[in-house]
């Protein structure tokens, strides 16, 4: 892969890695799908509802798969970047992979059935780890860094999601606080902004991995005359 460098700076980038280049397809791939399934898919309260409806269950399966690479890519280019200060944070992206991919497998089950499936039960609870692990690891890889603008970013995403995750459980139906809200009319809005904020913050996350090192300057030994004229 080339490299480009930054003349007068004694920079030299560090070449987009693999990892994080699969992370950010990830990302934005899962984005596609759901803006796909907005579109082109009859409404849908929420976004895992559209595997029900004809046409819907390759698009969430491609999304949710996208996403659950992106996150397992992240993980492994913060290993190879910062083994011993990501270790948190690469657990849970793994953990939030690992529901991406049992929220794939295990459909929701419709908004009007009276009981709940086993399958339906794996899908809430899966897609429940996804969405607070995301926020908490983007939280704990910025924490104690220099405030510089990309932690910041990362921060403040991982802030906003978790804030939208709370409006979100507040607003659902299955809430206590939902008819004091009213929140049976846009929880479904919310949700869609808690998925691209988490999207963001992994394409975020991933970006960091990206840095730029100090060059490595050779060391200039003294003339030979400066040293004659000291020892005279």
């Amino acid at each position: 892969m080339t490299q480009t460098a930054l003349p007068g700076r004694g920079m030299e980038p560090v070449p987009v890695t693999v990892p994080v280049v699969s992370a950010v397809t990830g990302a934005v791939t899962a984005a596609a799908a759901l803006v796909y399934a907005q579109v082109a898919l009859p409404g849908q309260p929420l976004l895992s509802d559209y595997a029900l409806v004809p046409g819907g269950m390759l698009p969430v399966l491609i999304g949710m798969l996208a996403l659950a690479w992106g996150c397992v890519s992240l993980a492994y280019g913060l290993a190879a970047r910062e083994p011993a200060r990501s270790a948190a944070a690469r657990v849970l992206l793994l953990a939030a992979a690992a529901g991406l991919m049992l929220s794939a497998v295990f459909p929701t089950d419709p908004g009007n059935a009276a009981i709940g499936t086993l399958p339906g039960e794996i899908h809430r609870w899966s897609s429940a780890v996804v969405f607070t692990t995301l926020p908490v690891a983007g939280w704990i890889l910025a924490r104690g860094r220099v405030p510089l603008p990309k932690w910041n970013r990362v921060k403040a995403l991982s802030v906003t999601s978790g804030v939208a995750l709370a409006a979100y459980l507040a607003a659902h139906p299955a809430s206590i606080t939902s008819p004091l809200i009213g929140g049976a009319s846009y929880y479904g809005l919310l949700e869609r902004g808690v998925v691209l904020a988490e999207i963001a913050l992994v394409v975020f996350m991933a970006m960091t991995v990206v840095e730029r090192r100090p060059a490595v300057r050779p060391v200039v030994p003294a003339p030979a005359e400066s040293s004659e004229r000291l020892a005279a």
